[in-house]
């Protein structure tokens, strides 16, 4: 079924968008809305709002994650879920999760402007802390509610400050009594987002139809040696950021070689970089620094791992200094459901938008679900793939497409019973 003879509006989910950017606007044209601060609140306290005007009820669980609900014609069928988050990164923009949970509210307006029906129940939810800018880690909401966390830890975590999770989500006043692993029972669950990425916007798409999520391995690597006077001899040295820096260099050219059948090369990234004893005249005597792995073939991301291994020997035999990787985490490669992928797929074609299949290299809220309950994520392009930035931006034809392409699925899904 297509939601194209409902009023679905994209100048609509564009205002709701500018207006909801406005709480905790920064000067710079992005929004920092962080999770379980007051200008938090706030959005939620907006975002109740109009959900309540066109007709939904909202439960709010322990862990703060919003859930609105409107009724379907046949109660005993498993609700079909759309969602993502309304919290941000401290420069953030005004699209990333925003987008998601706009939209699922966009096609609720559209519904009940209509008094359209469907068969099933439709949720739209609010996830608690997807960036895990305040509180790590991220995804925490949707991550208890699959049961990867427990709800007792998520509360006991802290942010930089001090500040407990479960004490400021009760100091904003969003901690509710519903019970988050209730989520699990859904029949299905639909996430729109901006890709992150520039594959969409170089290829001229309007959508992409998200197929995967990669999997991922993040390690730690600590390289030992002895310190030394800058003023030393070169021989003999046993400097451990020499020997590290051809290791980190490593981690670009395995992830460029570690190629699947299919033609897909990995990801690699060294994100953290910490040197003792970080004195100017000194050859440091340890290096720690972090490694993240992502591939969309499992076997192609344990080779990953074991060349950066591999590596790390050859590299600590040849210079004389103790190379040590070790798995911090990993997160498996999750496909999403073929029927909803093949539901936006067939959106997408009929709407007349150009689209292509693609993975995410990115967590979402989704990518968790997938693990419970079938999904499928659908992608907006945005300009140059800059996100987590007050500089991110798309456009609101962009918009619209991934809205059409989301309700479609959506309702194909639940059943729409026409008015």
């Amino acid at each position: 079924m297509s939601a194209s003879n409902l009023p679905l509006s994209g100048n609509r989910l564009w205002d709701s968008l500018m207006e909801m950017a406005k709480i905790g606007g920064t000067a710079k044209g992005g929004s920092n809305r962080q999770t379980l601060t007051d200008l938090d609140a706030e959005g939620r306290a907006l975002f109740q709002r109009w959900g309540e005007a066109c007709g939904l009820a909202l439960s709010v669980d322990r862990l703060g994650n919003m859930v609105f609900r409107r009724e379907g014609r046949d109660p005993s069928r498993a609700p079909v879920a759309i969602g993502s988050h309304l919290d941000t990164q401290p420069t953030g923009g005004k699209f990333d999760g925003v987008l998601g949970v706009l939209a699922g509210l966009e096609l609720m307006r559209a519904l009940h402007e209509a008094g359209a029906e469907t068969e099933a129940p439709l949720l739209l939810i609010n996830w608690t802390n997807e960036e895990g800018a305040r509180f790590a880690p991220p995804m925490m909401g949707s991550g208890a509610a699959m049961g990867i966390f427990t709800e007792a830890e998520v509360l006991a975590k802290t942010d930089a400050a001090g500040a407990v999770f479960g004490e400021e989500l009760r100091r904003i006043g969003w901690q509710g009594t519903a019970d988050p692993a209730a989520l699990q029972e859904v029949g299905a669950y639909l996430e729109l987002h901006i890709e992150q990425g520039k594959l969409l916007e170089d290829g001229g798409y309007d959508v992409g139809i998200v197929t995967k999520a990669l999997g991922q391995s993040w390690f730690e690597v600590v390289v030992e040696g002895e310190e030394s006077h800058g003023g030393s001899a070169m021989a003999g040295r046993r400097d451990a950021l020499m020997a590290a820096a051809p290791l980190i260099a490593a981690v670009e050219e395995i992830a460029l070689a570690t190629v699947s059948p299919s033609g897909e090369p990995g990801r690699g990234t060294v994100g953290v970089v910490e040197v003792y004893p970080s004195s100017r005249n000194i050859a440091p005597s340890r290096v720690f620094f972090s490694v993240d792995m992502r591939h969309g073939d499992p076997d192609c991301l344990t080779r990953m791992g074991e060349a950066l291994a591999a590596r790390a020997a050859e590299i600590g035999a040849a210079r004389q200094v103790k190379a040590t990787v070790t798995l911090f985490w990993h997160s498996p490669l999750t496909p999403f459901d073929e029927a909803l992928v093949q539901r936006a797929r067939d959106s997408a074609t009929a709407r007349g938008h150009r689209w292509r299949d693609i993975p995410t290299g990115i967590g979402h809220d989704a990518v968790y679900m997938a693990r419970k309950v079938p999904t499928v994520m659908v992608f907006t392009p945005c300009h140059g793939g800059i996100s987590h930035n007050e500089a991110e931006s798309i456009t609101p034809d962009w918009a619209t497409a991934g809205l059409q392409v989301l309700a479609d699925a959506a309702l194909a899904t639940a059943g729409l019973v026409r008015p």
